[in-house]
């Protein structure tokens, strides 16, 4: 049995998201993400007007009269959700950490899914696999990918999204709308991003904590990489230091950027102080005005 406190958590989150699936984000979320493609539906006899490339020669030559082939949008998607678990998510300095806002970005997403009657499956990754809960449809499955979100124990630290988009071509043979919900502090991923992008219709969420980029002057501090245990004593109140940190963090942030937009991949940057409902929104309606 669920712990009280994950059921009260789930329930807080569904309430949470359903005015904005069911008020903002369901029909922005329907004219971004097309089906895969247009389904054989009927043929029926041709009529003036009729495109000649729809003929179907076949029924055409027995039945003596010209018939055209229909189809129809083939709607369904499945919806996958890729979300990074390892231990730098265990940081935030606002108000909630980096996985707490990726578990309702995840519920957001889910939710708008299956409003449009579309499968939903989730990945859970560190460095390795920890948990694929394959593509259903359902409030029911949804609410099961929350709790999972929520009630998971990885069991390693640090992170491989290579090894997540691997796996991912491995359990979805077709076409997917796939959102990839991570901090980015991994290793080399770059090839593996790109050529997953052109199999699916990858997106990419970036997490960040302010303090992952400043430093506020308070001394001195002892840091810890979350991921390998590394500890390293800063002085915060040395200005070059402060700057020296903010500048590269600033660099690593934009070469990420500037290689996103080199192989055509769509991102959502996410910073835990401001909120992320609106660069949602945003995503949505510029990717919609682009497919216009």
């Amino acid at each position: 049995m669920l712990p009280k406190e994950i059921i009260q958590k789930i329930r807080h989150i569904e309430i949470h998201t359903a005015h904005l699936v069911n008020d903002i984000l369901a029909g922005e979320y329907q004219s971004v993400f097309k089906g895969r493609g247009m389904d054989f539906a009927e043929v029926r006899e041709y009529q003036m007007g009729d495109d000649i490339r729809t003929i179907d020669w076949n029924v055409t030559a027995r039945t003596g009269h010209p018939h055209v082939k229909q189809y129809v949008e083939e709607r369904e998607l499945t919806l996958m959700l890729l979300v990074d678990v390892s231990s730098s998510g265990e940081f935030g300095t606002v108000e909630q950490m980096k996985g707490e806002i990726a578990v309702e970005l995840c519920a957001i997403l889910a939710f708008s899914a299956i409003k449009n009657n579309d499968r939903v499956g989730l990945i859970i990754f560190t460095d390795q696999i920890e948990k694929f809960v394959p593509p259903k449809k359902g409030k029911k499955h949804v609410l099961r990918v929350i709790r999972e979100l929520l009630y998971f124990k990885p069991e390693t630290k640090k992170t491989n999204i290579t090894e997540a988009l691997e796996y991912l071509h491995k359990v979805i043979k077709r076409k997917s709308v796939a959102f990839l919900i991570s901090d980015f502090i991994s290793g080399d991923y770059k090839k593996a991003l790109e050529l997953t992008n052109k199999k699916h219709d990858l997106i990419a969420i970036t997490i960040t904590d302010p303090r992952e980029l400043t430093f506020p002057d308070v001394g001195l501090i002892e840091l810890e990489d979350a991921e390998t245990g590394e500890q390293v004593l800063v002085d915060t109140s040395d200005e070059e230091v402060r700057r020296l940190f903010s500048e590269l963090n600033t660099r690593q942030r934009e070469k990420r950027h500037k290689f996103f937009r080199s192989i055509n991949l769509d991102f959502i940057d996410i910073t835990t102080n401001r909120p992320y409902v609106d660069e949602v929104i945003k995503f949505f309606r510029m990717r919609s005005k682009r497919l216009q």
